[in-house]
């Protein structure tokens, strides 16, 4: 069976592309240079996706820096390093909703029954394109909105670490042999994937690891 997995190159998605590998699927890969400020992470998502045998990769660019509205895609708005209320101005405008239809597109293309994003309402940052509404209200849409859900057959939405902490995820990606190292969660990492320490991700990640009782292998400053 073929899976298309959304690769970011951070923690969540490195996981879930384990996951998608551990259930036999045959994944193809799929990131997006999309402008971010954190880049080096596709550079992670490719090394990633190569651990992976029979993994293929593809990368697709967009310019959400033309719409701007985030930190991750604006330089003139600075990422927070404490925590802050409500959804965080690291939030991307839609971006969930873009990278699942392309997701989508590509999956008709290839004959691919399902796709697998790391979404996590558990530990996360409040992203409402997170959250298992959004995914519900996708799914529904992928069986009005292509030809695979027009014929009966709609393309399957995977979440299998939505409803997971930090920690429980990052126990079940060291079962199945996932490499965190390779893998960069900041949203202001360096070009060598060095990570602040400090943003709401790398909190997350940190204190992920603290509870899961694994070494973290996060480069820091």
């Amino acid at each position: 069976m073929k899976a298309v997995v959304l690769t970011s190159g951070g923690l969540d998605s490195a996981t879930v592309l384990a996951m998608a590998h551990a259930a036999e699927r045959q994944c193809y890969a799929l990131s997006f240079d999309y402008g971010q400020r954190h880049r080096a992470e596709l550079g992670a998502a490719a090394q990633v996706a190569a651990s992976f045998e029979g993994t293929v990769h593809k990368t697709v660019s967009l310019d959400l820096r033309g719409i701007g509205g985030s930190a991750l895609t604006d330089d003139a708005i600075d990422v927070p390093v404490e925590p802050t209320e409500g959804i965080p101005v690291t939030y991307v405008p839609a971006r969930n909703t873009v990278f699942l239809s392309i997701a989508l597109g590509w999956a008709e293309v290839i004959g691919a029954s399902e796709i697998y994003i790391g979404v996590n309402a558990v530990d996360y940052s409040g992203y409402p394109d997170c959250r298992p509404e959004f995914i519900e209200a996708f799914g529904a849409l992928t069986a009005v909105a292509t030809k695979a859900g027009v014929e009966g057959d709609p393309i399957k939405i995977c979440t299998p670490i939505i409803d997971m902490t930090k920690a429980e995820i990052i126990s079940r990606g060291v079962e199945l042999g996932v490499d965190y190292a390779q893998t960069v969660s900041c949203y202001q990492a360096s070009d060598a994937g060095i990570a602040c320490g400090r943003c709401d991700s790398c909190r997350l990640r940190a204190q992920g690891f603290i509870e899961a009782g694994v070494a973290d292998p996060t480069r820091y400053v």
